[in-house]
Protein backbone atom coordinates (compact mmCIF):
# COMPACT_ATOMS: atom_id res chain seq x y z
CA UNK A 1 0.00 0.00 0.00
CA UNK A 2 2.86 2.37 0.81
CA UNK A 3 4.53 1.66 -2.50
CA UNK A 4 1.31 2.25 -4.45
CA UNK A 5 0.80 5.57 -2.65
CA UNK A 6 4.38 6.58 -3.48
CA UNK A 7 3.81 5.75 -7.13
CA UNK A 8 0.60 7.80 -7.25
CA UNK A 9 2.38 10.77 -5.70
CA UNK A 10 5.31 10.44 -8.12
CA UNK A 11 2.88 10.28 -11.04
CA UNK A 12 1.32 13.57 -9.99
CA UNK A 13 4.72 15.22 -9.43
CA UNK A 14 5.78 14.19 -12.93
CA UNK A 15 2.76 15.93 -14.43
CA UNK A 16 1.22 12.72 -15.77
CA UNK A 17 -2.46 11.96 -15.86
CA UNK A 18 -1.83 8.27 -15.19
CA UNK A 19 0.60 5.38 -15.32
CA UNK A 20 -0.38 2.36 -17.43
CA UNK A 21 1.54 -0.71 -16.29
CA UNK A 22 1.28 -3.96 -18.25
CA UNK A 23 2.90 -7.30 -17.24
CA UNK A 24 6.59 -6.99 -16.48
CA UNK A 25 8.88 -5.70 -13.77
CA UNK A 26 7.08 -2.36 -13.32
CA UNK A 27 3.74 -4.06 -12.63
CA UNK A 28 5.37 -6.56 -10.29
CA UNK A 29 7.18 -3.76 -8.44
CA UNK A 30 3.98 -1.85 -7.74
CA UNK A 31 1.61 -4.76 -7.04
CA UNK A 32 3.62 -7.95 -6.55
CA UNK A 33 1.58 -9.50 -9.40
CA UNK A 34 3.79 -11.46 -11.80
CA UNK A 35 1.19 -11.43 -14.56
CA UNK A 36 1.51 -13.51 -17.70
CA UNK A 37 2.23 -11.32 -20.75
CA UNK A 38 -0.48 -11.98 -23.30
CA UNK A 39 -2.07 -10.31 -26.29
CA UNK A 40 -5.10 -9.84 -24.01
CA UNK A 41 -4.58 -6.66 -22.03
CA UNK A 42 -3.71 -6.79 -18.35
CA UNK A 43 -3.02 -3.25 -17.15
CA UNK A 44 -2.73 -1.51 -13.81
CA UNK A 45 -4.01 2.03 -14.18
CA UNK A 46 -2.65 4.48 -11.60
CA UNK A 47 -4.29 7.90 -12.09
CA UNK A 48 -2.67 10.95 -10.56
CA UNK A 49 -6.14 11.82 -9.29
CA UNK A 50 -8.62 9.05 -8.65
CA UNK A 51 -8.41 5.44 -7.57
CA UNK A 52 -6.12 2.86 -9.21
CA UNK A 53 -7.68 -0.19 -10.85
CA UNK A 54 -6.47 -3.36 -12.55
CA UNK A 55 -7.90 -4.11 -15.98
CA UNK A 56 -7.68 -7.89 -16.39
CA UNK A 57 -9.04 -10.46 -18.88
CA UNK A 58 -11.81 -12.48 -17.23
CA UNK A 59 -9.95 -15.75 -17.78
CA UNK A 60 -6.97 -14.27 -15.87
CA UNK A 61 -9.10 -12.97 -13.00
CA UNK A 62 -8.54 -16.04 -10.76
CA UNK A 63 -4.77 -15.68 -11.10
CA UNK A 64 -4.97 -11.97 -10.29
CA UNK A 65 -7.16 -12.65 -7.26
CA UNK A 66 -4.60 -15.13 -5.93
CA UNK A 67 -1.69 -12.70 -6.42
CA UNK A 68 -0.29 -10.19 -3.91
CA UNK A 69 -2.19 -7.46 -5.80
CA UNK A 70 -5.40 -8.49 -4.04
CA UNK A 71 -3.99 -7.14 -0.76
CA UNK A 72 -3.90 -3.62 -2.21
CA UNK A 73 -7.68 -3.33 -2.08
CA UNK A 74 -7.90 -1.91 -5.59
CA UNK A 75 -10.73 -2.64 -8.00
CA UNK A 76 -10.23 -5.50 -10.45
CA UNK A 77 -12.06 -4.74 -13.68
CA UNK A 78 -12.60 -7.98 -15.61
CA UNK A 79 -13.24 -7.68 -19.33
CA UNK A 80 -14.78 -10.22 -21.69
CA UNK A 81 -13.61 -11.40 -25.10
CA UNK A 82 -16.01 -9.10 -26.93
CA UNK A 83 -15.02 -5.98 -24.92
CA UNK A 84 -12.43 -3.39 -25.89
CA UNK A 85 -10.29 -2.96 -22.76
CA UNK A 86 -8.38 -0.03 -24.27
CA UNK A 87 -11.58 1.94 -24.75
CA UNK A 88 -12.60 0.99 -21.21
CA UNK A 89 -9.34 2.39 -19.78
CA UNK A 90 -9.66 5.59 -21.82
CA UNK A 91 -13.28 6.02 -20.76
CA UNK A 92 -12.46 5.67 -17.09
CA UNK A 93 -9.53 8.07 -17.27
CA UNK A 94 -11.25 10.75 -19.28
CA UNK A 95 -9.19 13.47 -20.92
CA UNK A 96 -5.51 13.31 -19.92
CA UNK A 97 -2.62 15.20 -21.44
CA UNK A 98 0.23 12.78 -20.64
CA UNK A 99 0.40 9.11 -19.71
CA UNK A 100 3.33 6.96 -18.62
CA UNK A 101 3.59 3.55 -20.29
CA UNK A 102 5.42 0.59 -18.74
CA UNK A 103 8.93 0.44 -20.16
CA UNK A 104 8.35 -3.16 -21.30
CA UNK A 105 4.88 -2.59 -22.79
CA UNK A 106 4.43 -4.29 -26.15
CA UNK A 107 4.34 -1.94 -29.13
CA UNK A 108 0.91 -3.30 -30.18
CA UNK A 109 -0.46 -2.21 -26.80
CA UNK A 110 1.11 1.24 -26.79
CA UNK A 111 -0.26 1.86 -30.28
CA UNK A 112 -3.74 0.79 -29.20
CA UNK A 113 -3.56 3.22 -26.27
CA UNK A 114 -2.45 5.95 -28.65
CA UNK A 115 -5.44 5.24 -30.87
CA UNK A 116 -7.98 5.53 -28.03
CA UNK A 117 -6.21 8.52 -26.38
CA UNK A 118 -4.92 10.47 -29.39
CA UNK A 119 -4.51 13.67 -27.41
CA UNK A 120 -2.32 12.13 -24.72
CA UNK A 121 1.46 12.35 -24.95
CA UNK A 122 3.08 9.00 -24.13
CA UNK A 123 6.23 8.85 -21.99
CA UNK A 124 8.03 5.99 -20.27
CA UNK A 125 6.80 5.04 -16.82
CA UNK A 126 10.45 4.47 -15.94
CA UNK A 127 10.88 8.23 -15.73
CA UNK A 128 8.54 8.09 -12.73
CA UNK A 129 9.46 4.73 -11.23
CA UNK A 130 13.27 4.88 -11.55
CA UNK A 131 13.73 6.97 -8.41
CA UNK A 132 11.73 4.46 -6.38
CA UNK A 133 13.11 1.28 -7.95
CA UNK A 134 16.77 2.33 -7.65
CA UNK A 135 16.57 2.81 -3.86
CA UNK A 136 16.10 -0.68 -2.50
CA UNK A 137 14.08 -1.10 0.69
CA UNK A 138 15.27 -3.38 3.53
CA UNK A 139 12.99 -6.13 2.17
CA UNK A 140 14.46 -5.75 -1.31
CA UNK A 141 18.00 -5.83 0.09
CA UNK A 142 17.17 -9.05 1.92
CA UNK A 143 15.78 -10.55 -1.30
CA UNK A 144 18.94 -9.62 -3.22
CA UNK A 145 21.12 -11.02 -0.43
CA UNK A 146 19.19 -14.29 -0.64
CA UNK A 147 19.73 -14.33 -4.41
CA UNK A 148 23.44 -13.63 -3.93
CA UNK A 149 23.83 -16.50 -1.48
CA UNK A 150 21.99 -18.86 -3.84
CA UNK A 151 24.24 -18.10 -6.81
CA UNK A 152 27.31 -18.32 -4.56
CA UNK A 153 26.23 -21.87 -3.72
CA UNK A 154 26.19 -22.69 -7.43
CA UNK A 155 29.69 -21.26 -7.96
CA UNK A 156 30.78 -23.50 -5.10
CA UNK A 157 29.82 -26.49 -7.25
CA UNK A 158 31.47 -25.33 -10.49
CA UNK A 159 34.99 -26.71 -9.77
CA UNK A 160 33.49 -30.21 -9.63
CA UNK A 161 31.81 -29.72 -13.01
CA UNK A 162 34.74 -28.32 -15.00
CA UNK A 163 36.93 -31.02 -16.49
CA UNK A 164 39.08 -31.24 -19.58
CA UNK A 165 37.18 -33.15 -22.25
CA UNK A 166 33.72 -31.85 -21.30
CA UNK A 167 31.96 -29.37 -23.59
CA UNK A 168 30.77 -25.93 -22.52
CA UNK A 169 27.22 -27.06 -23.19
CA UNK A 170 27.55 -30.09 -20.92
CA UNK A 171 28.91 -27.98 -18.08
CA UNK A 172 26.26 -25.32 -18.71
CA UNK A 173 23.48 -27.89 -18.51
CA UNK A 174 24.73 -29.02 -15.10
CA UNK A 175 25.03 -25.42 -13.89
CA UNK A 176 21.47 -24.63 -15.01
CA UNK A 177 20.18 -27.57 -12.99
CA UNK A 178 22.19 -26.38 -9.97
CA UNK A 179 20.73 -22.87 -10.26
CA UNK A 180 17.23 -24.30 -9.86
CA UNK A 181 18.34 -26.64 -7.07
CA UNK A 182 19.81 -23.64 -5.23
CA UNK A 183 16.35 -22.05 -4.96
CA UNK A 184 15.87 -20.05 -8.15
CA UNK A 185 12.59 -20.37 -10.02
CA UNK A 186 14.16 -19.50 -13.37
CA UNK A 187 17.56 -19.71 -15.03
CA UNK A 188 18.21 -16.35 -16.70
CA UNK A 189 21.59 -17.07 -18.28
CA UNK A 190 24.56 -19.44 -18.16
CA UNK A 191 27.86 -18.40 -19.75
CA UNK A 192 30.64 -21.01 -19.81
CA UNK A 193 33.36 -19.46 -21.97
CA UNK A 194 36.50 -21.55 -22.34
CA UNK A 195 39.83 -20.56 -23.83
CA UNK A 196 39.40 -18.03 -26.67
CA UNK A 197 35.65 -17.90 -26.04
CA UNK A 198 36.45 -16.11 -22.77
CA UNK A 199 37.27 -13.04 -24.85
CA UNK A 200 33.57 -12.73 -25.81
CA UNK A 201 31.78 -11.14 -22.81
CA UNK A 202 28.35 -12.56 -23.72
CA UNK A 203 29.48 -15.86 -25.20
CA UNK A 204 26.72 -18.42 -25.83
CA UNK A 205 27.17 -22.04 -24.75
CA UNK A 206 28.80 -24.09 -27.49
CA UNK A 207 29.99 -27.63 -28.17
CA UNK A 208 33.60 -26.56 -27.78
CA UNK A 209 35.58 -29.08 -25.73
CA UNK A 210 37.35 -27.60 -22.72
CA UNK A 211 41.10 -28.18 -22.86
CA UNK A 212 43.69 -28.60 -20.13
CA UNK A 213 45.43 -25.34 -19.25
CA UNK A 214 42.49 -23.16 -20.37
CA UNK A 215 40.82 -20.41 -18.36
CA UNK A 216 37.02 -20.62 -18.22
CA UNK A 217 34.76 -17.62 -17.52
CA UNK A 218 31.53 -18.63 -15.76
CA UNK A 219 28.85 -15.92 -15.59
CA UNK A 220 25.52 -17.14 -14.19
CA UNK A 221 22.26 -15.80 -12.84
CA UNK A 222 18.61 -16.54 -12.20
CA UNK A 223 15.41 -15.24 -10.66
CA UNK A 224 14.32 -16.14 -7.14
CA UNK A 225 10.72 -16.73 -5.97
CA UNK A 226 10.78 -13.14 -4.70
CA UNK A 227 11.31 -11.95 -8.28
CA UNK A 228 14.76 -10.58 -7.46
CA UNK A 229 17.74 -11.61 -9.55
CA UNK A 230 21.21 -13.02 -9.03
CA UNK A 231 24.28 -12.40 -11.19
CA UNK A 232 27.89 -13.35 -10.49
CA UNK A 233 30.99 -14.09 -12.56
CA UNK A 234 34.03 -16.09 -11.52
CA UNK A 235 37.01 -17.41 -13.48
CA UNK A 236 38.38 -20.93 -13.29
CA UNK A 237 41.30 -22.66 -14.97
CA UNK A 238 41.56 -26.35 -15.82
CA UNK A 239 45.15 -26.89 -14.77
CA UNK A 240 47.90 -24.28 -14.70
CA UNK A 241 46.97 -21.01 -16.48
CA UNK A 242 49.01 -19.35 -19.24
CA UNK A 243 51.58 -16.95 -17.76
CA UNK A 244 50.16 -13.83 -19.45
CA UNK A 245 46.67 -14.71 -18.29
CA UNK A 246 47.78 -15.15 -14.68
CA UNK A 247 49.49 -11.75 -14.80
CA UNK A 248 46.52 -9.78 -16.11
CA UNK A 249 44.11 -11.66 -13.89
CA UNK A 250 45.85 -10.08 -10.90
CA UNK A 251 45.40 -6.68 -12.55
CA UNK A 252 41.72 -7.40 -13.00
CA UNK A 253 41.33 -8.53 -9.39
CA UNK A 254 42.95 -5.30 -8.18
CA UNK A 255 40.70 -3.24 -10.46
CA UNK A 256 37.54 -4.92 -9.18
CA UNK A 257 38.68 -4.41 -5.60
CA UNK A 258 39.43 -0.72 -6.26
CA UNK A 259 35.97 -0.14 -7.70
CA UNK A 260 34.24 -1.93 -4.82
CA UNK A 261 36.27 0.02 -2.26
CA UNK A 262 35.33 3.29 -3.96
CA UNK A 263 31.58 2.76 -3.43
CA UNK A 264 29.96 5.04 -0.86
CA UNK A 265 27.15 7.62 -0.80
CA UNK A 266 27.90 10.76 -2.78
CA UNK A 267 30.42 9.39 -5.27
CA UNK A 268 29.16 9.32 -8.83
CA UNK A 269 28.35 6.18 -10.75
CA UNK A 270 30.94 7.11 -13.36
CA UNK A 271 33.64 7.46 -10.69
CA UNK A 272 33.13 3.81 -9.71
CA UNK A 273 33.65 2.91 -13.37
CA UNK A 274 36.77 5.09 -13.45
CA UNK A 275 38.20 3.44 -10.33
CA UNK A 276 38.27 0.08 -12.11
CA UNK A 277 39.25 1.45 -15.50
CA UNK A 278 42.28 3.37 -14.21
CA UNK A 279 43.89 0.27 -12.73
CA UNK A 280 43.42 -1.66 -15.96
CA UNK A 281 44.65 1.21 -18.14
CA UNK A 282 47.76 1.74 -16.03
CA UNK A 283 48.69 -1.91 -16.61
CA UNK A 284 48.39 -1.46 -20.37
CA UNK A 285 45.07 -3.22 -20.88
CA UNK A 286 42.80 -0.19 -21.21
CA UNK A 287 41.70 -1.06 -24.74
CA UNK A 288 40.88 -4.61 -23.60
CA UNK A 289 38.16 -3.45 -21.17
CA UNK A 290 35.33 -3.02 -23.65
CA UNK A 291 32.16 -2.56 -21.56
CA UNK A 292 30.79 -0.57 -18.64
CA UNK A 293 31.80 -1.58 -15.13
CA UNK A 294 28.31 -2.46 -13.99
CA UNK A 295 24.53 -2.30 -14.08
CA UNK A 296 21.76 -1.99 -11.54
CA UNK A 297 19.92 -5.12 -10.47
CA UNK A 298 16.63 -5.93 -8.76
CA UNK A 299 13.49 -7.28 -10.43
CA UNK A 300 15.54 -7.11 -13.63
CA UNK A 301 19.08 -8.34 -14.13
CA UNK A 302 19.89 -5.06 -15.90
CA UNK A 303 18.24 -1.90 -14.63
CA UNK A 304 19.31 1.51 -13.37
CA UNK A 305 21.73 2.77 -12.17
CA UNK A 306 24.38 1.99 -14.79
CA UNK A 307 28.02 2.17 -13.70
CA UNK A 308 29.45 3.83 -16.77
CA UNK A 309 31.32 6.93 -17.88
CA UNK A 310 28.90 9.82 -18.36
CA UNK A 311 26.55 8.80 -15.56
CA UNK A 312 27.06 11.60 -13.05
CA UNK A 313 24.28 10.41 -10.72
CA UNK A 314 25.55 10.28 -7.12
CA UNK A 315 25.40 6.98 -5.28
CA UNK A 316 22.72 6.76 -2.60
CA UNK A 317 22.08 4.22 0.14
CA UNK A 318 20.00 1.41 -1.31
CA UNK A 319 21.46 1.45 -4.82
CA UNK A 320 22.12 -2.16 -5.91
CA UNK A 321 24.43 -2.86 -8.84
CA UNK A 322 27.16 -5.07 -10.25
CA UNK A 323 30.87 -4.32 -10.30
CA UNK A 324 32.32 -6.42 -13.12
CA UNK A 325 35.39 -5.15 -14.94
CA UNK A 326 36.86 -7.41 -17.61
CA UNK A 327 39.97 -7.88 -19.72
CA UNK A 328 39.61 -9.62 -23.08
CA UNK A 329 42.31 -10.75 -25.53
CA UNK A 330 40.53 -11.85 -28.74
CA UNK A 331 41.68 -15.22 -30.03
CA UNK A 332 43.39 -16.08 -26.74
CA UNK A 333 41.36 -15.78 -23.52
CA UNK A 334 39.60 -13.31 -21.24
CA UNK A 335 38.48 -12.73 -17.66
CA UNK A 336 35.77 -10.94 -15.69
CA UNK A 337 35.09 -10.75 -11.95
CA UNK A 338 31.57 -9.74 -10.89
CA UNK A 339 29.94 -9.08 -7.55
CA UNK A 340 26.61 -7.49 -6.69
CA UNK A 341 26.93 -4.58 -4.24
CA UNK A 342 24.49 -2.48 -2.28
CA UNK A 343 25.50 1.05 -1.36
CA UNK A 344 25.17 1.37 2.40
CA UNK A 345 25.29 4.41 4.67
CA UNK A 346 29.09 4.64 4.53
CA UNK A 347 30.37 2.03 2.05
CA UNK A 348 29.41 -0.70 -0.38
CA UNK A 349 28.35 -4.13 0.81
CA UNK A 350 29.15 -7.15 -1.35
CA UNK A 351 26.35 -9.69 -1.74
CA UNK A 352 28.63 -12.31 -3.36
CA UNK A 353 31.25 -13.87 -1.14
CA UNK A 354 32.93 -16.73 -3.02
CA UNK A 355 36.64 -16.31 -3.62
CA UNK A 356 37.68 -13.82 -6.26
CA UNK A 357 41.01 -15.62 -6.73
CA UNK A 358 41.56 -17.61 -9.90
CA UNK A 359 40.29 -21.09 -9.04
CA UNK A 360 42.48 -23.91 -10.37
CA UNK A 361 40.57 -27.15 -10.95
Amino acid sequence: MTRLAEVRAATARAGLGALLLTPGPDLRYVTGYDAMPLERLTCLVVPAAGEPFLMVPRLELPAAEHSPAVRLGIEFVAWDETDDPYEAVAGRLGAVERVGLADRMWAMQSLRFRAVMPGAEQVLAGSVLRELRMRKTPAEKAALAEAGAAIDAVHGLVPGLLKAGRTEREVGRDIAEAIIDAGHTRVDFVIVASGPNGASPHHELSDRVIQSGEPVVVDIGGTMPSGYCSDSTRVYCVGDPPAEFAAYYEVLKNAQEAACAHVRPGVTCESVDAAAREVIAEAGYGDRFVHRTGHGIGLETHEEPYIVSGNTEPMEPGFAFSVEPGIYLPGEHGARIEDILICGETAGERLNNTTRDLVIV
